[in-house]
């Protein structure tokens, strides 16, 4: 006859080994599960970027309007670009004919609906006084001021002679802006200049990833097209500013 203690005693030690043998077949599956997950790489962005593109447009009113959270703002002023467009470019209109046409038909409104509501008992609706504030004057000149130090600083920088890729790429940039300066008129340039300010932002925030993905991989051909350039041309120039920056 078997001992009852026994027989708990060995349930226990049986139940136990269940329980062990469970634990090992789960830690072994999430292992193994685990290690068929793809290890999630860091996302690199265009131009090294870590903040959101709200914040590097300076997240203010600009940054609503250029990434169209602000729809009315932003389609007015694409809007407007349009038609200044092509009032000047496709019709011929000239900006100081836009300008006095504007005026005489916004004179002539105002004169005679001013009249007209002494008739028809209507009182007058008075025009706002309009006062430019001074300070964001200050500010817009203050800025034009910076940008144009910059400006001739970069340009006494690259005719100064001390280095030879800043040289490159300017001669290329301002090359690349002659031709495409043949290409269209000033106004179209800047309607141009407009609208990508106006789409471009807007359809980075939408499309970032994929736009990263090849972004990154153009740029990797880039290094590798410059590399061999410098291995090939540059380096083989008798230039002796390259020898001692290299050697810096």
């Amino acid at each position: 006859m078997s001992n009852p203690v026994e027989e708990i005693v060995g349930e226990s030690t049986m139940e136990n080994k269940q329980k062990a043998l469970n634990h090992n077949d789960f830690s072994s599956s999430s292992t193994t599960d685990d290690s068929r997950r793809p290890i999630d790489k860091k996302k690199c962005h265009l131009f090294n970027r870590h903040k959101p593109v709200h914040s590097i447009l300076g997240g203010g009113k600009l940054a609503d309007i250029l990434l169209w959270r602000k729809k009315k703002i932003s389609g007015g002023l694409l809007a407007g670009a349009t038609v200044i467009w092509f009032l000047f470019e496709c019709i011929g209109y000239h900006l100081l004919t836009l300008i006095c046409h504007s005026l005489i038909v916004s004179l002539a409104i105002l004169f005679f609906w001013s009249n007209l509501s002494l008739f028809i008992n209507k009182s007058f609706v008075e025009l706002p006084k309009i006062e430019l504030p001074e300070e964001l004057w200050m500010r817009l000149v203050l800025l034009l001021r910076n940008q144009c130090t910059s400006a001739v600083g970069i340009f006494r920088e690259v005719a100064s002679g001390n280095d030879l890729k800043k040289f490159l790429y300017a001669i290329f940039s301002l090359w690349i802006v002659s031709i495409v300066g043949r290409w269209f008129s000033f106004l179209t340039l800047v309607y141009l200049i407009t609208v990508m300010l106006l789409t471009v932002p807007f359809l980075y925030e939408k499309y970032g990833d994929q736009v990263d993905t090849y972004g990154e991989m153009a740029i990797k051909e880039l290094r590798k097209q410059y590399s061999q350039v410098d291995e090939k041309v540059l380096q083989k120039l008798p230039i002796p500013f390259i020898k001692d920056s290299k050697q810096e």
